[in-house]
């Protein structure tokens, strides 16, 4: 089966490139959960703008990645969630809750999928996260969870 990959997925592609996987995995895995797209002469007209919308938010080397780590470990992130009194959070901090955390701090916009939260965070407190920016480079960022008023 031909598909065209609308976000990157591990150990087969970036968004925009055109892949030949099994069937099952296309129809049952990738197609449903919105990762690609079925491979048309039309659709070959859309792998120019998922190339264009990819290369505006992605990090263009190893150089700029670690601008970008410095950038997110120099931020004060602050996460307001509801908790119990005793201090432990109603659920758990996701990752999109961390990236529009970080966003609210005033860093780059980052991709949810590239957090990285190590152990579940269920509790009021400091806490560290990792966010991929790129193979070699990781940035650990860390998080304030506050219980919201």
């Amino acid at each position: 089966m031909k598909l065209i990959l609308t976000a990157a997925v591990d150990k087969l592609g970036l968004a925009g490139d055109v892949v030949e996987v099994k069937d099952g995995y296309g129809r049952n895995y990738l197609v449903p959960r919105g990762l690609a797209i079925t491979w048309t002469r039309g659709g070959e007209k859309q792998i120019e703008g998922i190339k264009r919308a990819r290369d505006a938010r992605e990090i263009r080397g190893v150089d700029h990645a670690q601008q970008v780590r410095a950038e997110l470990e120099g931020l004060t992130v602050e996460l307001g969630v509801r908790a119990g009194e005793s201090g432990k959070l109603f659920g758990a901090v996701t990752p999109a809750d961390v990236v529009g955390a970080i966003k609210k701090a005033g860093g780059p916009s980052v991709d949810k999928r590239a957090v990285e939260i190590a152990k579940p965070i269920r509790t009021v407190g400091s806490h560290t996260v990792g966010v991929k920016l790129h193979d070699a480079v990781t940035a650990h960022v860390p998080v304030s969870v506050v219980a919201a008023s």
